[in-house]
């Protein structure tokens, strides 16, 4: 059947699919090569498409064109789907992963047993596929299950797909709701940015549309305003002023402003929202004093602060203590004189009960909880240690000799419990909690985390405040220092060994506005007597500092350093898009670091046995939290399951659950937040300016622990040295420690 590519007139084609070159899972748009009756060479169709297995017939509707780099393509406006009829067919369609307990050798036996029939007998009676090698009574109980929800899967994905939401979304309503699911989206189709991960109020606004939902219904107005401030947390807002937010929601809902008016005052008498009046003598909103906070947000926040002034005031039990000889008997248990700010610290703790210690790298943060926690320790006294991280709290254990836990397992978080095991009915058993990389802590989990802490103990709070802030709503750690209200011992003097590492001279340069120092360069054929821990290698193309950047990681630090290209080197960036975004970095460095072929395409992503990867959400039931690194140790396709190593535990995720993790490679500096390398490159380009603020590259480089090369130019450095205008968060907590809870 021949077209021409210049006949734009609606044109019908049927074909059986071969292969999907591309699909996303964020709109649906996917890319087929379809072997078509008639034409010899494979068609290239595109459009949102419901991710046909390969196999499928497509009868489809639409238009002939000619892209400038791809060539020739059928864009595809309306289609149906058919099961293939043909063993080839058959064979390709079962053998996709589509039926979970059916691989590509095992639809290949199926197929070879009942030829054409194959498809009939898995629909109408699956006891014959026991006449098949290797298919016993389990497999065929788990191919009948799949196949019966593959089924309705494809009525639910039908109705959604004719309302704009594509398979990798159908998939996971269906997973959600069940047979409930259309009767869901037709009542309400906001509940869906809700309750679906990855599904956000823009793609289920689009479903209402369709579905005849009207540009100022109340529901629209209630779910957008919702959507804002849920933004709003995400860029790290615990509240956000009153007549800023209608602003933004105009912006998103293109209403009236008496419309979210009316909204917003609906949602405040359904307890969604909070909106708090400002106390007047704060002048950072002008003379706008309307703070609207999502609930939890505004119940957290007013918990923390009293927790803390409680905890703060409340009796210990450890007594008064001899500070000064505490501090002599520790110096000479651990061999060490504490520098006097140290000293000073120690005696704080035994005459606080909450306080912060504060410091960046090589100041002797280690060294002064070593010093604490014998004293507490020779009292008799119970202590914990945690973290908000896997990697942070790994690195408190190794640096102090005695176990930290992450804070999630401390408080024995349980899904299916509803959430933190401890709290205040049922406490930590602890006389002093000392909690390292306070920075990282989001105002959610500090309330958590102070709800569990018993009244008599004490509360060490250690951070460094010049690195990123939370990747959650808050500045915790920067609002208790702010307030005044409790007790800080600032670490600022880098001893005499830590002098001796670029990578910790250079980071307090940085935060100090200063442009940081390297070796001279050299020319190729000289090799330098002694190596150094900082580098940088200037490139101004962004092309030419993604290639210097694989061959750096895939040969000339392995070679001259030792590391390992995968496990020890981590590419950090800025920016999640671009050439030099975290997700072009991860496809090239996939392609040089593991170059294997074999693998799963899932979505715009592949993902092959080997591959470097992220978890980019906590996920309880696992135990693996957002920003944990794993491997991927194997892919069945014949149960549909990944396997994926994490600190050397193997945790199962089944392929519809993969969109929790992503290729690390490459990775944010704020997902690098907590943890450290041996080895750290990143590229520092004017193309980042929008990002390039001094605690961003002060993170990053404190990320490396024996190695730093950063890939860029002088100018770009410079701009993120000497930007310390650091992004404005709105919260309250810092004005709650000052002057008490905020009355509403």
């Amino acid at each position: 059947m021949q077209t021409s590519v210049k006949n734009n007139y609606l044109s019908d084609l049927s074909g059986q699919v071969e292969r999907i070159t591309f699909a996303s899972e964020e709109n649906g748009y996917t890319v087929a090569k379809l072997k078509v009756y008639g034409r010899h060479d494979l068609v290239t169709v595109v459009g949102a498409l419901m991710s046909p297995a390969p196999g499928e017939i497509l009868k489809m509707r639409g238009r002939w064109g000619c892209h400038p780099k791809h060539g020739e393509q059928f864009k595809v406006e309306y289609y149906e789907t058919k099961v293939p009829a043909s063993v080839y067919g058959i064979r390709k369609y079962l053998g996709s992963g589509l039926i979970k307990g059916i691989g590509p050798k095992i639809a290949e036996r199926i197929v070879a047993s009942f030829g054409t029939d194959t498809l009939t007998v898995i629909e109408e009676d699956t006891t014959k596929l026991a006449e098949v090698d290797g298919i016993g009574k389990k497999r065929i109980a788990m191919i009948r299950t799949a196949w019966d929800e593959q089924k309705e899967v494809r009525e639910v994905m039908l109705f959604l797909q004719s309302h704009g939401v594509s398979t990798g979304y159908a998939a996971k309503i269906f997973k959600h709701y069940g047979q409930d699911s259309i009767t869901v989206v037709k009542e309400n189709p906001y509940r869906l940015a809700r309750d679906i991960f990855g599904i956000g109020f823009l793609t289920a606004d689009k479903i209402a549309a369709k579905l005849g939902f009207e540009q100022d219904s109340p529901m629209r107005a209630q779910a957008g305003v919702i959507y804002v401030l849920h933004q709003m947390a995400d860029d790290g807002h615990v509240y956000y002023p009153y007549l800023p937010l209608i602003t933004k929601c105009r912006e998103i809902l293109d209403v009236a402003p008496a419309i979210i008016e009316t909204a917003i005052a609906d949602i405040t008498l359904e307890k969604k929202i909070v909106i708090e009046d400002l106390n007047e003598d704060t002048d950072q909103f002008h003379s706008n004093h309307k703070a609207v906070y999502l609930q939890k947000f505004h119940f957290c926040e007013r918990r923390i602060a009293d927790m803390l002034v409680r905890l703060k005031y409340a009796p210990s039990m450890t007594g008064a203590i001899d500070a000064k000889r505490a501090v002599a008997w520790a110096e000479a248990q651990i061999g060490i004189r504490l520098a006097k700010h140290q000293a000073d610290a120690v005696q704080s703790v035994l005459e606080h009960k909450v306080m912060v210690i504060t410091g960046g790298p090589g100041t002797g943060k280690t060294t002064l909880i070593s010093a604490i926690l014998k004293i507490f320790i020779r009292m008799k006294t119970h202590v914990l240690l945690t973290a908000p991280t896997g990697r942070a709290a790994k690195r408190m254990t190794e640096a102090t000799g005695h176990e930290a836990k992450t804070i999630h397992r401390m408080l024995e978080y349980s899904f299916k419990k509803g959430g933190f095991q401890k709290n205040s009915d049922k406490p930590l058993k602890c006389d002093l909690l000392i909690v390292d990389e306070a920075s990282m802590i989001d105002t959610v989990l500090m309330y958590h985390l102070l709800r569990a802490i018993p009244p008599h103990a004490a509360f060490i709070i250690v951070g460094d405040v010049n690195q990123l802030p939370s990747v959650g709503a808050g500045s915790i750690l920067n609002d208790i220092i702010a307030s005044d209200e409790i007790p800080v011992t600032a670490l600022t003097e880098i001893f005499r060994q830590a002098r001796q590492s670029l990578i910790i001279v250079n980071a307090h340069k940085i935060n100090q506005g200063i442009l940081p120092r390297w070796p001279a360069s050299k020319p190729a054929h000289q090799v330098p007597k002694e190596l150094s821990d900082f580098y940088f290698i200037e490139q101004e193309d962004p092309e030419k500092v993604l290639d210097t950047i694989i061959l750096v990681v895939q040969k000339r630090i392995p070679m001259r350093f030792g590391f390992h290209a995968v496990d020890q080197i981590q590419v950090l960036t800025p920016m999640h898009r671009g050439i030099v975004g975290a997700g072009n970095l991860n496809t090239k460095l996939q392609e040089f670091l593991n170059p294997r072929e074999d693998g799963l395409n899932h979505g715009h992503r592949k993902f092959k046995p080997g591959d470097k990867v992220m978890q980019i959400r906590n996920n309880y039931d696992k135990n693996v939290f957002n920003g944990d690194i794993g491997r991927i140790n194997s892919i069945a396709f014949d149960n549909q399951q990944v396997v994926i190593s994490f600190d050397g535990v193997p945790v199962i995720y089944e392929f519809s659950e993969l969109d929790e993790i992503t290729l690390a490679y490459a990775v944010s500096v704020h997902k690098a937040q907590g943890s450290e390398y041996p080895a750290v490159v990143m590229p520092v380009l004017i193309q980042h300016y929008m990002l390039l603020q001094r605690n961003l590259i002060y993170t990053a480089v404190t990320r490396g622990r024996r190695l730093v090369v950063l890939v860029g130019t002088r100018k770009a450095l410079a701009i993120g040295v000497h930007n310390n205008k650091t992004h404005k968060r709105f919260t309250g907590l810092r004005e709650r420690l000052i002057h008490g809870n905020i009355e509403c």
